[in-house]
């Protein structure tokens, strides 16, 4: 009997100590990419995840860029970037990150897809746009771009918008960011919660982002004017 419950003991403690360890190898983050894309919107976040490194150096994340297609895309302010991979090609996401970009039906059925997959939906700006496409937002609340409140609100009135916050966790493995600087807030969250609040300061701190929305829950009161 003693055996036995030693044995219990021992195997609750894996369990815990498990629960608790950081990811296996780095997190994938694929970023959804078309033509006049805004570099903002992907060039925030991904700064944030490219800079999280272990003790050793070592980066955490894993970032990756896809598309309908593998042609050079044209993004915001003549910038051009290649996809890794197509829709169709891309290995398996922990966190996809859509921002302001055209819509497609390959990009709504993309998501849908990764979602029920297992990984992480984050928009940035209008990106929400997609994102609520899939019908995913249905019922709960998001926030986007100030100028698109409108026209979200119109498009998507099943969605409850929250005007006014840099960011809205939307539902489970559902994270909105409102325009461009946002989604680094948002990142950092992401980072927080993976890795630790002092790995997403050390972040911060080497960005010199000055920015502290990302340390606060979110879920204020939307803006009413």
């Amino acid at each position: 009997m003693r055996r036995s419950i030693l044995s219990i003991i021992a195997a609750s403690t894996l369990l815990l100590t498990t629960s608790r360890a950081e990811p296996a190898g780095p997190v994938t983050v694929v970023f959804t990419v078309s033509d006049m894309a805004n570099v903002m919107d992907i060039a925030g976040a991904w700064e944030v995840f490219q800079d999280t490194a272990d003790d050793s150096g070592n980066g955490r994340f894993r970032l990756l860029i896809v598309a309908k297609d593998r042609k050079p895309l044209h993004l915001t302010g003549g910038m051009t970037v290649t996809p890794d991979y197509t829709f169709a090609e891309a290995p398996k996401a922990d966190i996809v990150v859509s921002g302001a970009q055209m819509a497609s039906p390959e990009l709504t059925q993309f998501l849908k897809e990764e979602y029920a997959k297992g990984a992480t939906l984050m928009s940035v700006c209008t990106g929400a746009f997609q994102l609520a496409s899939t019908g995913l937002l249905d019922g709960k609340a998001a926030t986007t771009h100030h100028d698109y409140f409108e026209s979200f609100a119109k498009k998507y009135p099943k969605v409850t918008l929250m005007r006014g916050d840099r960011y809205v966790e939307s539902g489970e493995r559902l994270y909105t960011a409102g325009g461009l600087t946002s989604g680094v807030d948002l990142a950092l969250h992401l980072v927080e919660l993976r890795f630790g609040r002092k790995t997403a300061a050390q972040v911060a701190n080497y960005m010199e982002y000055g920015g502290r929305g990302w340390e606060h829950p979110k879920g204020a009161s939307p803006v009413t004017d």
